[in-house]
């Protein structure tokens, strides 16, 4: 099952689903804490609480499925604190800040410069598979429309490296935890490394906006109930991709992301009222060639 292919399709689609929703629940969450832009500290503070929460989620379930508490064996820790560096703290520290300082629609078409990213540190850094010409072309294609995106006109008004440059950023750190996940899976189970990562990462970074002196402001039920579901993005969306990632080629699964970005400008245009930037000929553009490139980079070739 984990390696057929509407098996893996499906998965992939539901994991996608789930991230398209990310980015308008973060900026919904923002208002809902009373989360400014500026305020680097209570950023933090709601990311760590979020992913803190993933991890139990996590633990719990993969606890209950083991019929026991189930946590890293001793010589697995190393590998929890290191994906933890990049899945949790790196990727979302960047990730939440661009977010505060771009649109929904521009931040999920940047997002998806994660998976390309993932294709040439899988080639090169960690020599998974070999780089083939159809995965270069689709890659100068799919970043051709992260370009048109962040270089076009659009309602976010000018570049930044707040907002844009954060969101490359979260994107090269997720490629990067991609690859660690595929590594580090042959010697763990992913699920548990999942969950751990989520939980450690997450206690830190709460614990650092904490200390910064940020708060969040729980004025209304609505913001526990969009707590949780952040937090059962991260516990479903990462724990599925890491056993796809564990079972297959990481090219094979990081083409299904094409999903993420159309996912996320959908819901971003519903649920942030951004669809006149969501209709705007640069992001129909943009999201025409980060499809096409993942597409292309797909394609089976003789090697």
């Amino acid at each position: 099952m984990r390696q057929k292919k509407w098996a893996v399709f499906l998965t992939a689609l539901f994991c996608c689903m789930l991230w398209g929703s990310a980015s308008p629940a973060i900026k919904i969450g923002y208002a809902l804490f009373q989360i400014e832009a500026d305020d680097t500290a209570g950023r933090i503070l709601f990311a760590g609480v979020r992913f803190a929460l993933a991890g139990v989620m996590v633990i719990v379930y993969d606890s209950l499925r083991h019929h026991a508490f189930h946590h890293p064996r001793r010589g697995s820790w190393k590998y929890v604190f290191l994906l933890m560096c990049f899945q949790t703290i790196g990727q979302y520290i960047f990730f939440y800040m661009g977010l505060a300082h771009t649109s929904g629609v521009r931040g999920s078409v940047i997002n998806a410069a994660g998976t390309f990213f993932s294709i040439f540190l899988s080639a090169f850094l960690f020599h998974y598979e070999k780089l083939t010409v159809r995965k270069v072309l689709g890659s100068i294609i799919g970043f051709a429309g992260v370009f048109i995106m962040v270089g076009g006109p659009s309602m976010s008004g000018k570049v930044t490296m707040a907002g844009e440059g954060a969101m490359v950023t979260a994107a090269f750190c997720s490629a990067l935890a991609g690859c660690l996940i595929k590594l580090f899976g042959q010697k763990e189970d992913p699920v548990v490394l999942s969950g751990w990562q989520f939980l450690c990462g997450g206690l830190i970074m709460a614990a650092c906006g904490k200390m910064m002196t940020g708060r969040l402001v729980l004025s209304t039920w609505k913001g526990i109930v969009l707590l949780l579901y952040m937090a059962f993005i991260s516990a479903g969306a990462y724990t599925l991709w890491s056993i796809l990632l564990k079972y297959n080629d990481i090219s094979k699964i990081s083409i299904l992301g094409f999903m993420n970005p159309v996912m996320g400008v959908l819901l971003s245009a519903l649920f942030l009222k951004e669809s006149r930037e969501a209709l705007q000929w640069t992001t129909i553009f943009a999201l025409l060639f980060v499809s096409l490139g993942i597409w292309t980079g797909e394609g089976n070739e003789e090697k």
